[in-house]
């Protein structure tokens, strides 16, 4: 008979300046054969040029699974607030592309 491995569990600290966070209005998202890149952009009107604020790198495994965890938490969010509509401010806010070489 196997033993079932026991589940780790693994202490997450959050920092106070972490646990501020950052707003992000607008965000890209690009992809090579082994990463995914979400850059978090906060765009003001009028201005011609925005910063990205936050960059977070992840495995496509590990973007499926965020993928999943969101869809699955919007689910919850319009059972219990109502549907999310997506018109208003910018439209194709998320888009898709390569990367390109960056120094």
């Amino acid at each position: 008979m196997t033993q079932q491995p026991k589940e780790q569990q693994i202490e997450v600290e959050l920092t106070p300046d972490v646990a501020e966070g950052i707003y992000s209005n607008l965000a890209i998202i690009t992809h090579s054969n082994a990463e995914f890149i979400i850059d978090f952009i906060n765009m003001m009107p009028g201005k011609p040029k925005a910063n990205v604020k936050s960059r977070i790198i992840l495995t496509p495994q590990h973007a499926k699974r965020l993928m999943n965890a969101l869809h699955d938490n919007i689910a919850k969010f319009e059972n219990q607030f109502g549907k999310v509509t997506e018109g208003g401010q910018q439209p194709n806010a998320i888009t898709f592309a390569m990367p390109t070489a960056q120094a």
